[in-house]
């Protein structure tokens, strides 16, 4: 998780312009940064069975949060169970309306 606050931290503050963001507040699973006009950007992460799940949000900086998502490495497949595995799972309906 730290290293993607980092890449975070090093991305919005190596922008260009108006599209630079520098930290204002840190956490272990956030940053909030402030671009100029006092626009914020807060990139969220928390960890899964799968990896690294992370989150963004800002009025303004929605493309560059998306450049800053696509640099980072992709999360890895992991296969999904089944719906019928699943505890409370509803078995699928058979043709006829009738469940299985």
């Amino acid at each position: 998780m730290d290293e993607v606050l980092r890449a975070a931290t090093h991305f919005f503050a190596n922008r260009s312009g108006v599209y630079t963001a520098f930290v204002e507040k840190q956490g272990p699973s956030h940053v909030a940064l402030r671009g100029q006009g006092g626009e914020e950007i807060v990139i969220g992460v928390r960890d899964t069975p799968a990896g690294t799940a992370v989150s963004g949000s800002s009025y303004l900086f929605d493309q560059q949060i998306a450049r800053f998502f696509e640099s980072l490495p992709p999360a890895p497949v992991v296969p999904s169970a089944a719906p019928a595995e699943l505890p409370g799972a509803v078995p699928p309906l058979l043709e006829g309306g009738s469940a299985a």
